[in-house]
């Protein structure tokens, strides 16, 4: 029993780590241009990867980006907000040793339903943990 209980908390501290890693990027911010481009970096709109049957970006959809940069660690945070209220944010490396999926689908444990405004950034971490942001691109999602 108390392997089981030890093997909980190594996957719960984790998943924390998982979860607070990004955030703490995210909150050591770093200047950039919005509207796209940065220098040699360029961030498309979004590309579908899987539509849910509706009309345009919709919720549920599952979606990734088009990413062209020289820099060494890019990533792309994607954070959708309703009323002002985030009810979605994802990060995923662009990079060759990223090893997860660069897709984002559009729902959450929060954001159940509904249309939103989402801004997808691209960035680069140096080895110091410092952001830097490359490029911007803001889009709305239909319900």
């Amino acid at each position: 029993m108390t392997r089981r209980i030890a093997r909980t908390a190594q996957i719960g501290a984790l998943v924390l780590a998982l979860v607070l890693v990004p955030a703490a990027l995210a909150a050591r911010g770093g200047g950039g241009k919005p509207g796209g481009t940065s220098g040699t970096s360029t961030l498309s709109k979004p590309v579908m990867v899987t539509d849910t049957g509706t009309p345009g970006l919709s919720y549920g959809d599952t979606v990734t980006f088009n990413v062209s940069t020289s820099a060494s660690v890019p990533s792309v945070e994607l954070d959708c907000y309703q009323n002002a209220a985030i009810v979605y944010q994802a990060t995923t490396g662009y990079y060759a040793t990223y090893m997860w999926s660069n897709n984002y689908t559009l729902k959450s444990f929060v954001w159940k339903s509904g249309a939103a405004d989402c801004t997808a950034t691209l960035y680069n971490t140096n080895k110091n943990g410092a952001r830097t942001t490359l490029a911007t691109e803001s889009f709305p999602v239909g319900a």
